[in-house]
């Protein structure tokens, strides 16, 4: 890859990472993504071509609005860098392929579902509902992203992938509803399971199932004892235990006799 194709690559990443930012913002709100059009979240101002480009602008205003002065949260300028630098690396690792536009589409997907349930505690059914189906048209297209050597072994994969993960968490779920009485797991964890599964099939769904919960620990604690948190959102540590585990789940499965049938 030459300098220029890498260069395109983290431009159209900045550019993505500001559609993010828009459904961040607006998907828990269950806002249209399209119109109206970008505006200050406190005085609603539209934002003007020349305020609106990514990473400058939030740098050249010092994060604040331009009419009213007031702070623009730096999770927008970390939202871009990290779509942009998702773009670079997965160009870098799979150049314009199937394999690069299921990844940056499942990454990109799960960077919003993070930042959405930290800041909410919603992961919108707008994002996992389409993923299902975006999952198994992509084991469709490329069965090897499952493991298989063609499309039909590929989808059987992806749909018992989807039942497996959602269906494992929702009895989690139901177990922990028992034994602590209230609700233990949301209805939104349950469907990026059962998207993750779509990507991912029945045996690395199950890894992420199984590490999932240590990505999640030391948050935990951390909110539990010294925030005195109630509820502890768990996408953001599913999301990250199943981006680890689309990239290097065959790996690591060899490792794990369980998981070897």
């Amino acid at each position: 890859m030459d300098i220029f194709t890498n260069f395109a690559a983290f431009v159209f990443g900045l550019i993505f990472g500001s559609f993010l930012n828009v459904c961040i913002h607006r998907m828990p709100q269950e806002q249209s993504i399209v119109s109206p059009g970008s505006h200050c979240p406190h005085c609603k101002t539209p934002i003007a071509i020349t305020d609106n480009i990514p990473l400058l602008s939030f740098i050249f205003l010092g994060g604040k609005c331009r009419h009213c002065r007031k702070a623009i949260s730096f999770r927008y300028f970390l939202v871009e860098l990290a779509s942009a630098m998702l773009w670079l690396s997965v160009w870098m690792m799979f150049g314009l392929s199937i394999p690069f536009f299921a990844t940056v589409f499942l990454f990109s997907v799960l960077i919003v579902i993070s930042v959405s349930d930290l800041e909410t505690g919603l992961i919108p059914d707008q994002l996992t509902l389409p993923g299902i189906v975006i999952g198994l048209l992509f084991a469709f297209f490329y069965p090897p992203m499952l493991g298989a050597p063609h499309w039909k072994g590929a989808l059987i994969q992806s749909a018992f992938g989807i039942l497996a993960g959602g269906g494992s968490l929702l009895l989690v779920g139901l177990l922990g509803n028992v034994l602590f009485r209230k609700e233990t797991m949301g209805g939104g964890d349950i469907k990026l399971m059962a998207m993750l599964g779509a990507f991912l099939g029945v045996k690395k769904v199950f890894l992420v199932l199984f590490f999932g919960p240590f990505v999640a620990l030391p948050y935990a604690l951390y909110a539990k004892i010294g925030k005195k948190a109630e509820t502890i959102p768990f996408g953001p540590f599913l999301a990250i235990a199943g981006a680890w585990i689309f990239l290097y789940g065959d790996t690591i499965a060899k490792h794990f006799s369980l998981f070897n049938w």
